[in-house]
């Protein structure tokens, strides 16, 4: 069944090669994404020189690049990722953590093919080794699917991601750990579990580890030095059954031998983190010591707690927000994970289309508007632009809107729209709740489209300056209050005063998108101890102090933030990190360099 669903993807996205249309080709690529489907390219061919020897490539070879017919380029990727793969591993033999073909979604398509990319770089060239000319993508696409579907389900669904920078060893490790210890507590307000029950659970698994033991020693034959502590009152009771499972460990297998997916550390600072741990390592030594069957009275009955405690939270997630089910599942024993696991990341990545009526026609589900969002406008300056550049009046006080979307980190500006409008406001000028603007969704990916047709709209134009007096004075220094420096995170004064200023030589920049057309260029930031830029940390935030604005937040590109900033010397923009700061900054000009 897994191979029928590969390859029927994999035949749509040859019949979208085949039958789609390819626009003229660009001199270069448009977006971040069409740079890093040539990244891509790029690796796929590093590999296939060393396979095949130099020039040397295999029949149905594509080498496809025109990334303008996007759906062309991932097909060839897929075809040739696939080709080498053959090679490597041996005719349709795979490593157990490759993906394959499983969506036609093209972003996570192209994060699969880096992914078991990475996965033939690892097993032909040497693991973590790579020649100099590799580019490679995020340390992210290198760790197991479910946690890249984990971080991309609290991403999309939850507006929540990690701030694990790329630098730290073990990654994928650290990752997960901050994922499990934080950030799936944050997106779900209600936890898998009840604080209320954990104490009961956990004497449960002391009841099943004893069960255990008496299978695997006899009855009343225990390690020397076993606790048997059994007072759900303890505040040791996690430590030394862990303590214990450890010991029954070393005697059902090897002292110091654990099995594949282990958990070290398995007593957390939270009680729920600690039951899960604990709950599966029993479950998995259970597997080994009695092959798959459990011992009469077992308490542990929910099959899914046997599952790795991410694919438990992985599962949670889906269940809550794009409605997962587990009711269809019957397999048991070993293999109830294994399907899950695939049915769950199958489902992430191909999510059900929305319901149609009898002619075919999408249903749309009329929602009723959150009433959090509905505000009114305090005399707010509107503009056509988040960087309030485009200005087109002041909107009238007592006008009603609803809030869509809010700018990244600390701005204050939002995406509202009216019965004639759509605009940007600040939000300190309407009576929307800082609560509820902080609920709203970002603006990453979104580019929503601004019109006024409202008779107070006299734009698009530049702000308003107040000289001498008059109604726009009145409006700013009356109805208007001026803006509060302490609502803005990012000031001089404050940055000053506990952060280390740099200069522009101390900023690290990765030019990922130029475009000369408009005089700016999209690039992540790094900022750094020295001008020789060995220690450095990511620029968290830049504030333009033109605007008193943070500049938005374009997308994240290798874990760091990716920024649209002007060719030249600036002096204008605030550059955080989280040690250190700039109040200047040099983006080398193409047009200017020679060569």
């Amino acid at each position: 069944m897994k191979r029928l669903f590969r390859w029927s993807l994999l035949g749509t996205l040859i019949a979208i090669v085949v039958f789609g249309t390819v626009l003229a080709v660009p001199p270069l690529q448009e977006n971040l994404f069409q740079l890093s489907l040539l990244e891509l390219r790029n690796d796929v061919e590093i590999v296939a020189d060393r396979v095949f020897g130099g020039a040397n490539r295999p029949e149905g070879w594509t080498g496809e690049t025109d990334v303008t017919s996007e759906s062309a380029t991932l097909a060839g990727l897929y075809l040739d990722n696939e080709l080498l793969a053959d090679e490597i591993f041996g005719m349709r033999l795979r490593p157990r953590d490759w993906i394959g073909a499983t969506t036609n979604n093209a972003e996570i398509v192209a994060r699969n093919i880096r992914h078991d990319l990475e996965l033939s770089a690892d097993a032909f060239i040497g693991e973590d080794l790579r020649p100099e000319e590799w580019i490679g993508g995020p340390l992210l696409y290198r760790c197991s699917r479910s946690l890249m579907n984990t971080v991309y389900i609290l991403d999309s669904e939850f507006d929540i991601r990690p701030n694990i920078p790329e630098s730290v060893l073990d990654y994928c490790v650290v990752l997960e750990q901050e994922v499990e210890g934080n950030l799936i507590g944050q997106a779900l307000q209600t936890p898998q579990l009840a604080e209320s029950e954990v104490p009961q659970l956990i004497l449960a698994v002391r009841g099943d580890l004893e069960r255990l033991a008496d299978e695997a020693l006899g009855v009343n034959n225990r390690p020397i030095g076993w606790i048997d502590n059994v007072d759900v009152d303890s505040p040791t009771l996690a430590a030394d059954i862990n303590t214990d499972l450890e010991a029954l460990t070393d005697i059902v297998l090897a002292p110091g031998q654990r099995p594949g997916g282990w958990i070290a550390d398995a007593v957390q600072t939270t009680a729920i983190e600690t039951y899960l741990n604990l709950r599966f390592n029993l479950e998995l030594l259970t597997d080994i010591a009695l092959d798959g069957t459990r011992p009469n009275g077992w308490q542990g009955d929910n099959q899914l707690q046997r599952c790795e405690p991410l694919l438990q939270s992985l599962v949670f997630l889906a269940q809550t927000s794009i409605g997962f089910s587990l009711e269809n599942f019957e397999t048991q024993g070993r293999e109830y994970c294994a399907e899950v696991r695939t049915s769950v990341n199958n489902f992430i990545e191909n999510p059900p289309p929305p319901p149609v009526n009898d002619l075919g026609t999408p249903i749309v589900v009329e929602e009723t508007p959150d009433a959090r969002y509905i505000a009114e406008s305090e005399y707010a300056f509107a503009y056509m632009d988040v960087a309030a550049t485009q200005y087109m009046g002041i909107m009238p006080g007592s006008t009603q809107f609803r809030a869509w979307y809010r700018n990244f980190n600390d701005s204050t500006m939002m995406f509202v729209s009216g019965a004639d409008f759509a605009l940007f406001v600040d939000r300190r000028w309407t009576s929307l709740s800082e609560e509820a603007f902080r609920t709203l969704p970002t603006l990453e990916g979104i580019r929503p489209l601004t019109y006024c047709n409202a008779g107070w709209c006299n734009g698009p134009g530049p702000t308003p300056t107040p000289t001498g007096s008059g109604p726009i004075l009145q409006i700013i220094t009356g109805s208007t209050p001026a803006p509060d420096p302490q609502n803005f995170a990012i000031t001089p004064d404050a940055i000053f005063n506990d952060k280390i200023l740099v200069t522009w030589n101390h900023i690290r920049i990765n030019y990922l998108l130029q475009r000369p057309e408009v005089g700016a260029a999209q690039v992540s930031l790094e900022i750094c101890q020295e001008p020789s830029q060995i220690v450095c940390e990511p620029v968290a935030v830049v504030f333009d102090t033109l605007t008193g604005q943070a500049v938005p937040v374009v997308s994240q590109f290798g874990g760091l933030n990716v920024f649209e900033l002007p060719y030249g010397y600036s002096t204008n923009f605030i550059l955080e990190g989280q040690t250190y700061v700039s109040t200047d900054v040099w983006l080398n000009d193409p047009t200017l360099l020679g060569g």
